[in-house]
């Protein structure tokens, strides 16, 4: 693998992550789990500002780095940790927009699935379309650390939209209507590089606003209150150890 790093996008050696890494997409909400979480916290990477660390979560080795915001960005950075740097498993530990009357802020989805508005398949010259999926064993062992904890959490199919502003002003109401619990940048891309890899992911959101009521969160509020999901994705770091 010497030949694969240090990427464009990463200073890091295989050896630096451990084999399951949290990814939120604010490099400061990786800084705060680092911080808050993690015993001997070392910072791996922090090419462009994305920071990486590797650490010890009730004694297991856990890695943390962001992923910045939507879908190229998330696909360039767990591809090369799947690809080059003998990464397993990526959780993806982010904030989303509610689209369903049930489903309320601080509240947790987690992805079974997730549609998207992007692009990114055409990559694989597929006969049809692809549904992007989550990990079932990530997935699992997340839910039950969920119940343990006593989260309200919702299991489902999620969007990741390639736009934040949508000219189509129907386009909310039209994903409502299938089901889908909640929209977020980033899920579809790191499930197909999991997909291709071979290797295992999960996307578990906390809802930071409403979508149809106004009701949100602010961003210092998405960067360091978002702790339940936090302790769900560490918890489900050490089953996986």
């Amino acid at each position: 693998m010497a030949e694969l790093y240090p990427t464009p996008h990463n200073s890091a050696t295989p050896e630096d992550f451990a084999k399951t890494v949290l990814m939120p997409g604010d490099p400061l909400r990786a800084k705060f789990i680092a911080e808050t979480f993690l015993e001997n916290a070392v910072l791996v990477n922090n090419i462009r500002g994305i920071g990486g660390y590797t650490g010890e979560y009730k004694g297991h080795r856990v890695s943390v780095m962001a992923s910045g915001m939507g879908m190229p960005s998330i696909g360039i950075y767990s591809y090369e940790l799947y690809n080059f740097y003998g990464v397993e498993n990526i959780m993806r530990i982010g904030s989303a927009g509610s689209i369903n009357m049930n489903i309320h802020v601080r509240d947790i989805v987690f992805g079974m699935g997730a549609c998207t508005n992007s692009n990114f398949a055409s990559q694989y010259k597929l006969p049809g379309t692809f549904a992007a999926t989550a990990s079932y064993e990530l997935l699992t062992a997340a839910v039950e650390e969920a119940k343990r904890l006593g989260a309200n959490y919702h299991v489902g199919n999620i969007l990741s939209s390639d736009t934040f502003y949508n000219d189509d002003t129907e386009a909310t109401a039209k994903w409502a209507k299938m089901g889908v619990m909640a929209i977020e940048m980033e899920a579809a891309a790191l499930y197909m590089n999991a997909a291709r890899a071979g290797k295992r992911a999960l996307a578990l959101c906390t809802i930071s606003d409403h979508i149809l009521t106004g009701e949100a969160t602010s961003a210092e509020e998405r960067q360091n209150t978002f702790t339940t999901m936090m302790e769900i994705a560490l918890e489900t770091a050490v089953k996986l150890d």
